[in-house]
């Protein structure tokens, strides 16, 4: 395996072996043996890629943690991990990876994921609408403009109804619900009830703008049961390594790379790369895509995901929030280890 100090044409070596590809090595999953010695330098561009951004942001201060969720401002702001999986199931990884946290908003990407399926595209284009609202994520105003359509289903008014459209009784509802971030995940999930009940007892805004929502005739649930799983929903506790593997899966067209469970129809993947692209890091998103190129969703528990379609998903965990509400260490070693990879998906070279 290559040193973490490789040079850039090792690096440009590595990335061209396999397409880029990764491999077994220090901070990989394992390959097949027939494989080794020709993803032993992928696996080096890759593990350089998330030790050399690790290294670099570690003991960066800047940020703090969201405090409105009370439990949310108890986390321990150091913690930092990284954790980048590809298609082909190999992880490179970093710091603190097994800590969980509560998922928060990067569930709406998957909860939105399992609408598409149940009522198709075309009906949450029409009915809540994928357009960024231009207002903050837990805009009152941007309801009422709009009577409550075109609320991008990645910020609270939009997610709250897509909640609301999962078909069943709320059970059912719940069930479906953890059951595809498991499947992303690659793993059973759970809740952590502290936040849970942190966030029960502090959302009386997003119950307003649920009932709101409701009275525009969004969804046809009960718009307080909708709340409360949505509620649940973003308290689903995660960890970077969790996050990583549930990019990939989307990174790899629905399939988990990990389980090889194809864990939505293709055809979904797209649209839900595009939701994200333009409004998946709140009011930063058009900085976030002008720089990266990359669909990309944050949590206001301290996760950040970030996908290259074909290549790579990556996952991060650190605490301390931008003014955006964004976490600042995740964001600058998603661009590092974009940069170094040759994520951007815009990015093309003449011929």
């Amino acid at each position: 395996m290559m040193q973490t100090n490789a040079s850039r044409r090792d690096l440009a070596r590595g990335i061209a072996a396999l397409g880029f590809g990764l491999t077994a090595g220090a901070g990989l999953a394992a390959a097949p043996a027939a494989q080794a010695q020709a993803q032993a330098q992928g696996s080096g561009a890759a593990t350089a890629a998330v030790k050399a951004a690790y290294d670099k942001y570690k003991g960066l201060q800047e940020g703090k943690n969201a405090d409105y969720i009370p439990a949310l401002a108890k986390v321990p702001s150091n913690y930092f991990g990284i954790a980048l999986a590809t298609p082909k199931g190999e992880l490179a990884t970093a710091g603190d990876i097994e800590p969980t946290f509560s998922i928060q908003s990067i569930s709406k990407v998957f909860t939105l994921a399992l609408v598409f399926s149940e009522l198709g595209e075309d009906f949450v284009e029409n009915d809540i609408g994928v357009d960024a609202t231009g207002q903050v994520f837990n805009s009152i105003t941007a309801v009422e403009q709009y009577r409550g359509k075109e609320i991008n289903p990645l910020v609270n008014p939009g997610a709250i109804a897509t909640t609301g459209l999962v078909k069943g009784t709320p059970d059912e509802v719940w069930k479906k619900i953890l059951a595809l971030h498991s499947d992303f995940a690659g793993r059973q999930l759970s809740v952590d009830e502290e936040v849970y009940k942190s966030e029960a007892d502090t959302n009386q805004r997003n119950r307003a703008i649920g009932a709101l929502m409701w009275a525009y005739e969004r969804f046809k649930s009960d718009p307080a049961v909708a709340t409360d799983i949505y509620t649940r929903q973003c308290a689903i506790a995660v960890n970077a390594k969790d996050l990583g593997n549930m990019a990939a899966t989307l990174a790899n067209g629905g399939k988990n790379p990990i389980t090889k469970k194809q864990v939505i129809d293709p055809k979904h993947v797209s649209r839900l790369l595009a939701v994200m692209a333009t409004a998946g890091l709140y009011d930063d998103s058009g900085k976030w895509l002008f720089h990266t190129g990359l669909p990309a969703k944050s949590g206001v528990g301290g996760g950040l995901i970030a996908v290259s379609p074909g290549k790579f998903g990556v996952g991060t965990f650190a605490p301390p929030l931008d003014a955006a509400g964004n976490s600042v260490r995740g964001q600058k070693a998603i661009i590092d280890i974009s940069n170094a990879l040759g994520g951007n998906p815009y990015e093309a070279k003449p011929t």
